[in-house]
């Protein structure tokens, strides 16, 4: 009887729990009370991942662009500092050579600085003289070259008038472009004191390189210090061997055109051929802009048969360097896209003049190597 009246009060109080109002359970309306979605669990997954990935981009834009500001503000400085690499990258073969004989490493760096001295100041003394010797000579070629030049552009069609003010013009604008004494000579200043303070870099990069290195990666967690040596060397060696094959190319673009100038009677053959080995170091645009300086040196000085041939040396060794040098001296471990090297060229010219545009390509280099290097390293 007892269990009867307990079985009784139990179903009795079931149904007081399960007792229905409106086609609504008491008992839903006690354990799930209404759940209200935020706006981002309204968000489907791909726009939440989408919102994710942009804001990640503009961050890390945000920072680029911070750094990039705060290098051009620096620019003497940042520009010693990337010479300072490259030329470390270039000579530090030369430095372990020495520092096989046993001697201190700041004996192996200073002569390694001894070896790059002698090079840029041997040929540029020699340059030096010749232009000097042919000085005498130049403004009776570019008088003549000029009045043959005149004599033909008359002859094609275009009045005296005419030719007088399109030379009005570029005269103007070249007076115009040419800025103050002033402004000139404050650029001199910074661009010998950044020499300067690249050569001191250089010395220490050289001697103490490695040591840098080490210290750098210690700083690191121990579970990254591996994966960092591995970028860092990737890096190192693709921008010594960007210097190293960009060295080799201008040499011998420097060499094709020089030799070209001296046969077609060119004045100031080695210099526009030093200016040659010098715009070599800017992709793509560096080549176009000497070989169009050469031509004007031709058509002012000889007339303009000789500038079309001046302009056919200047294509014809452009085309070996870009279809069979580049690909031969640089290696496919440097191998980038033309479109993403004259990406990187312009937003440097646009950042930070011809030394942006001269420190783009090596930056980019050196950038994708060590991100591939991390990238293969693990997770």
């Amino acid at each position: 009887m007892r269990v009867t009246v307990a079985l009784g009060s139990d179903k009795a109080c079931t149904g007081q729990r399960h007792r229905v109002h409106g086609g609504v359970s008491t008992t839903d309306l006690a354990e799930k009370p209404t759940k209200t979605r935020g706006v981002w669990e309204s968000l489907s997954w791909s726009l939440r991942y989408g919102a994710v990935a942009s804001g990640c981009v503009l961050l890390i834009a945000a920072v680029l662009y911070l750094v990039i500001r705060l290098a051009v503000l620096v620019a003497p400085l940042t520009l010693a500092i990337i010479v300072a690499l490259l030329l470390a990258a270039l000579l530090d073969p030369v430095a372990a050579a020495v520092r096989r004989l046993h001697v201190p490493d700041s004996v192996a760096a200073l002569a390694a600085i001894g070896v790059l001295l002698a090079v840029v100041v041997v040929p540029t003394a020699l340059l030096w003289q010749v232009t000097a010797e042919q000085a005498s000579d130049l403004p009776q070629q570019l008088a003549q070259g000029w009045d043959r030049t005149r004599e033909w552009v008359i002859g094609a069609g275009m009045s005296e008038e005419q030719l007088q003010s399109v030379s009005d013009r570029i005269g103007e604008r070249a007076r115009s472009a040419g800025g103050s004494v002033a402004s000139a000579a404050m650029g001199v200043a910074e661009a010998l004191g950044a020499a300067l303070l690249a050569l001191v870099l250089l010395f220490f990069l050289l001697k103490d390189g490695r040591r840098m290195a080490g210290w750098a990666t210690t700083r690191l967690p121990e579970r990254s210090r591996d994966r960092a040596r591995q970028a860092g060397h990737a890096g190192w060696t693709a921008l010594a061997r960007y210097a190293q094959g960009t060295l080799a190319v201008a040499a011998i673009d420097a060499v094709g055109i020089g030799i070209g100038l001296v046969l077609i009677g060119v004045p100031l053959a080695l210099p526009l051929a030093l200016l040659t080995f010098i715009a070599a170091f800017v992709p793509v645009i560096g080549a176009t802009v000497a070989g169009a300086v050469a031509v004007l040196v031709a058509l002012a000085a000889n007339g303009p048969v000789d500038a079309l041939l001046v302009l056919i040396v200047v294509v014809a060794v452009q085309q070996i360097e870009g279809n069979l040098l580049q690909p031969l001296i640089m290696g496919r471990a440097l191998k980038l896209h033309p479109a993403v090297v004259l990406i990187a060229v312009t937003a440097g010219g646009l950042t930070a003049g011809v030394a942006g545009a001269v420190v783009a390509v090596p930056i980019t280099a050196v950038a994708y190597r060590v991100w591939r290097s991390w990238s293969a390293s693990g997770p």
